[in-house]
C-alpha cells in the first residue's frame, strides 16, 4: 500500500507569515520519518488574496531536496503558467538535484484568474485547455526521453559531447506548440520524473492511462472506487501498458476518526493502490496523522511495499518511464 501526503501551500490563508521554510521542511521530514512514499505540493499562480503562499512549488522542491533523503517530492506546475521546454528542463534539473525523487503534478483543471495573469484575460475554453494540456504534457515527456542512458559522452579529448545516434530530436509541431528539443539537461536518474495527474474528467481518462505514472482520484464510495480502479486498469491495458505501471491513489480528506476503517475497506477490496492524505500544511496536522493514523494502519497489518531502490519510481514500484 502506497501512502502520500498532499497539501496546498497557498491554502494557509492568514498564516503565510508562520509558513516559513523551516516549518515546511519539518513537515516533510516528519512525513519521511513516518515512511510515506511522497509529498505532493500543489500551488497556484492565480494571485489575489486567496493565494497567500510565500513560495513557488518547484523552487520549494529544490530546497526540500537538500534536507531530505528518501521521500518523493512532487510539485504542482500549471500548463498555463509555463512553456513545455522550460518546465521539462526545470523538472529534469530537480530530479538530478534530488537523486531521482521528483514528480510533476499537472492538474487538468484551469483557473480563470491564472489565465488572466498569463496574457489570457479572456480565458480559454475548457475544450481548448484540455487539448492544450495534453499536448503540453506529451511534449514534456518527449523531451525527458530525448537522451539514452549512455548518450552523453563528455569526451574532451575526442571533442564529443554526445553520441548523436543516442539522442532523439523531438521536433514537435502541434496545434498549440512547436518545440524542437532536445533538452540541454542530462537524462533523469530515474529515467523520467514521475507524472502524477489529478482533477481528471471522464474525457481525460484514456490520456491518463496512456501517459501517467500515478493517478489521484477523489474520495468516493467503496463500490465507485472499485469501479473507477478497474476501469483505469482496463484503459491502461488497452493503451498497451502493463496495468501495474500506473498506480491509482485515492485522495482522502476525511477526519482521522473515520479514515482508518475507510482505508482498510478500500484497500482490502482492491479498489486502489494506496492513498493520498489531503492535509492542511500545518505541523499539527501531520503530527496527528503520523502519530495516530499510521500506527493504527500498521496495527491492522495493512501491507507496505518492500523498497529496494532509492528513486521515487522504485518506491512506487514503477517501470522506467515508459520509454520507446
Amino acid at each position: 500500500m502506497h501512502i502520500a501526503v498532499s497539501f496546498n501551500i497557498a491554502s494557509a490563508a492568514g498564516q503565510a507569515a508562520e509558513l516559513d521554510f523551516s516549518r515546511i521542511a519539518g513537515f516533510v521530514r516528519k512525513a519521511e520519518t513516518a515512511g510515506l512514499d511522497m509529498v505532493v505540493i500543489s500551488d497556484s499562480a492565480a494571485g489575489g488574496q486567496q493565494a497567500s503562499s510565500p513560495f513557488e512549488a518547484t523552487t520549494l522542491l529544490a530546497a526540500l531536496a537538500t534536507v531530505t533523503e528518501r521521500i518523493g517530492l512532487v510539485a504542482g506546475a500549471s500548463t498555463l503558467a509555463h512553456q513545455p521546454y522550460n518546465l521539462a528542463r526545470r523538472f529534469a534539473s530537480l530530479d538530478i538535484i534530488s537523486h531521482g525523487r521528483v514528480g510533476w503534478n499537472p492538474t487538468m483543471v484551469q483557473s480563470p484568474r491564472e489565465a488572466a495573469n498569463f496574457s489570457r484575460p479572456e480565458g480559454i475554453s475548457d475544450d481548448d485547455f484540455r487539448r492544450r494540456a495534453e499536448e503540453f504534457i506529451g511534449i514534456v515527456q518527449g523531451l525527458w526521453k530525448g537522451w539514452d542512458a549512455d548518450a552523453l559522452l563528455f569526451d574532451k579529448v575526442g571533442g564529443r559531447f554526445h553520441d548523436p545516434e543516442k539522442m532523439r530530436l523531438l521536433d514537435h509541431k502541434g496545434e498549440f506548440f512547436a518545440v524542437r528539443g532536445p533538452l540541454n539537461v542530462a537524462r533523469s536518474p530515474q529515467d523520467t520524473p514521475v507524472l502524477v495527474v489529478s482533477g481528471l474528467a471522464e474525457t481525460d481518462l484514456d490520456f491518463a492511462a496512456r501517459m501517467a505514472d500515478v493517478i489521484l482520484i477523489e474520495e468516493q464510495s467503496l463500490e465507485s472506487a472499485k469501479a473507477a480502479y478497474d476501469d483505469l486498469r482496463r484503459r491502461t491495458l488497452a493503451a498497451g501498458r502493463n496495468p501495474d505501471a500506473v498506480k491509482v491513489l485515492i485522495s482522502v480528506a476525511a477526519g482521522l476518526e473515520l479514515a482508518v476503517d475507510r482505508l482498510e475497506a478500500w484497500f482490502g477490496a482492491k479498489g486502489c493502490d494506496g492513498f493520498s492524505m489531503v492535509l492542511p500544511p500545518l505541523p499539527s496536522a501531520l503530527d496527528d496523522f503520523a502519530d495516530r493514523l499510521l500506527p493504527e494502519l500498521h496495527r491492522r497489518g495493512l501491507p507496505r511495499p518492500d523498497y529496494t531502490g532509492t528513486t521515487l519510481r522504485a518506491r512506487l514500484g514503477l517501470g522506467g518511464g515508459n520509454r520507446p
